[in-house]
């Protein structure tokens, strides 16, 4: 029986697996916990399978699902002694062509995070071999099935999920009989691995991958998602239907498969996302906004305009009941997002701040704004940003990371010549020139090249906090040591990035805090930015200026909150949505070919102004007047 059908874990929503759904599920509320449960079932396995002198075969995945899984069984390696003695591994896939000692490879991934730091034996280890030569391809795919074979079969498969639903390497179109074999990659599968690859013209066309018939002979399978990002192609997976197009969907014929999510994955499931359509809810006050703004969209009309009939014909029947007829739950809805709306993101002074988002007091407010990158801050807030300057607050810009890593090679090479013809003789600017054009591919940069990197982005933040008249002692770099690897791949945070936060709290004494809350990044520093932050606040919690603080979450240029979950919502003319453009013009190295750009395609300003509109068009459509572009944000409470 499996971990997860023993435990007591923690869901989210009301409900278990509904009818939509065709795969067993289970959903924590955070990775962590998720990925230590994940850990304890296969070191479960392995220990029994050691007590009966038995191999234990374990099919294993990279990518960063896993990561917090292999650091768990680490941590049992060396404080409980759990021994890989007997155990045989057999990855999924690895790039091809590719070298086993380059960072990108998925042989020096499971080195670097599992591999190097537990007892398997080295003879015990396989990861397709990404530098065959193509005669010799189709024969060693062969013999990689037979060498599973022969170890007895997958004892247990670990997999993660890509956004076009491909398990290990299987791109949709892979038939569900299909082998270990040579795979040309998808092209949104090289773009989510652009930002390892310092941009898609690195990322390889082609992979060695198991097959979907390798993956399903496996006694269990357990496919970790995480994140927003993966949340459509999971709902696709567990509620669609079987599909070569969405590879996934074959483990549902699979007898002993689980999918382990965190609430963001599921977040788009019928029971999470629409629970009033699968039983009887308990109407929350936040599941009556999500239905009713819901129901607003499904039927194309304002909130006002919802009829008795709209609620009974879309499973809402008991919420009225509850709150007795359309036309009262209709205003009091209305109401409460129309006092989510301000032109004063500071608060408004000499104003009954009793409907209004933010405390009219005090009237002039210390606030700092986070921005895990040196943009973050103009393309998520920047109107808001704006608005806080010409109000007269005192407003502290930190920018958490130096953001070196975002900036070309090109880029680099041209401010050093630039700089080498203000300062012929500059020893320095001749070894930077040098570095650089020396420079292999994907290789880590100098020190010294990292630093003028570093300062490329910080003199684009001063011309934009500058423009947007911030003072620059009010200017704060901080870069935090975590993120000072020089390569994707970053440190976990320390005390020294907290020490580093709460530094800066603690001598600002802030009434506001703005902190980016969008998770879905798609190298994962704002993840650990905004995990910085709240530490930093845990830390500080006590202090007697942290009672009248007040923390707002915005969300950066992947997704923006739903307006059921908006707790602040400033509007922008068509005159400031230019200003903030303007703003983030100043990033010039992140402007045109920006090395990580996620998942689509738009300059980063596009994507800001487009999401702004489009959140300006949601209130729009529920019945608020209309507005060129809004910028949203959720309060979070510490």
């Amino acid at each position: 029986m499996s971990k997860f059908k023993e435990i007591k874990y923690q869901p989210i929503g009301q409900f278990e697996e509904t009818r939509f759904e065709k795969n067993h599920n289970v959903i924590f509320n955070n990775s962590l916990i998720a990925s230590k449960i994940v850990a304890s079932e296969i070191a479960d396995l392995i220990r029994d399978k050691a007590k009966n002198n038995q191999q234990c075969v374990l099919g294993l995945a990279t990518g960063s699902s896993p990561i917090k899984v292999y650091e768990e069984l680490v941590r049992m390696h060396r404080e409980e002694g759990l021994s890989f003695a007997n155990v045989v591994t057999f990855n999924l896939d690895e790039y091809w062509p590719m070298q086993p000692e380059d960072i990108q490879s998925y042989h020096y991934f499971m080195h670097d995070h599992l591999f190097n730091h537990i007892d398997i034996l080295p003879e015990n280890v396989h990861v397709p071999d990404g530098t065959i030569l193509p005669q010799d391809v189709y024969q060693y795919c062969v013999d990689y099935e037979l060498k599973i074979k022969e170890a007895g079969g997958l004892d247990f498969q670990l997999l993660g999920i890509g956004r076009t639903g491909h398990i290990g390497f299987n791109e949709p179109g892979s038939h569900f009989n299909s082998s270990t074999r040579s795979i040309t990659l998808d092209h949104i599968t090289r773009e989510d691995a652009a930002s390892s690859f310092l941009g898609i013209d690195n990322v390889p066309k082609k992979a060695i991958t198991m097959g979907i018939s390798t993956i399903k002979k496996a006694k269990r399978v357990v496919l970790l998602a995480w994140g927003e990002g993966k949340a459509p192609i999971v709902q696709r997976t567990i509620e669609g239907e079987i599909s070569a197009q969405v590879p996934a969907t074959y483990l549902q014929d699979h007898q002993n498969a689980t999918f382990v999510l965190d609430r963001e994955a599921a977040s788009a499931l019928t029971r999470i996302k629409t629970p009033w359509l699968v039983t009887s809810c308990v109407w929350t006050h936040e599941l009556k906004k999500n239905a009713i703004f819901w129901l607003s969209e499904k039927v194309c009309k304002p909130i006002l305009k919802l009829t008795d009939k709209d609620y009974n014909e879309y499973g809402m029947a008991s919420l009225l009941v509850e709150e007795g007829s359309a036309y009262e739950l209709n205003i009091k809805m209305f109401n409460e997002l129309q006092h989510t709306i301000t032109g004063w993101p500071g608060g408004k002074p000499n104003a009954d701040d009793s409907n209004r988002p933010e405390r009219a007091t005090p009237e002039k407010k210390r606030v700092i704004i986070f921005s895990p990158h040196p943009d973050d801050d103009v393309i998520s807030m920047g109107g808001t940003f704006d608005r806080l300057v010409e109000q007269g607050h005192e407003v502290h810009i930190a920018y958490q990371t130096s953001g070196n890593i975002a900036v070309s090679d090109d880029n680099a090479l041209r401010y050093a010549e630039v700089s080498k013809t203000l300062a012929p003789n500059s020893d320095l600017t001749d070894t930077i020139i040098a570095s650089i054009l020396a420079k292999e591919p994907n290789e880590i940069d100098t020190d010294e090249v990292r630093k003028l990197k570093g300062q490329i982005r910080k003199a684009e933040s001063l011309g934009a906090t500058r423009y947007l008249g911030v003072p620059d002692e009010n200017v704060h770099f901080l870069n935090l040591p975590f993120y000072e690897t020089g390569r994707v791949k970053k440190d976990n945070l320390s005390k020294m990035d907290i020490d580093i936060m709460s530094e800066l709290i603690a001598s600002v004494k802030p009434h506001q805090i703005y902190a980016a809350g969008d998770l879905a990044d798609p190298h994962g520093t704002h993840k650990v930015c905004l995990d910085a932050v709240f530490e930093a606040l845990k830390a500080l919690k006590t202090e007697s200026y942290m009672k009248d603080c007040w923390v707002w979450l915005y969300r950066g240029a992947w997704f923006e909150w739903q307006p059921h979950e908006i707790d602040m919502a400033v509007p922008m003319s068509p005159d400031q949505v230019l200003k903030k453009r303007h703003a983030i013009f100043y990033h010039q190295s992140q402007k045109d070919n920006v090395m990580f750009q996620g998942n689509d395609a738009r300059e980063f300003w596009v994507r800001a102004e487009d999401r702004n509109r489009l959140t300006a068009e949601k209130y729009r459509s529920l019945g608020m007047a209309e507005y060129a572009a809004i910028e949203a944000f959720k309060r979070y409470y510490f």
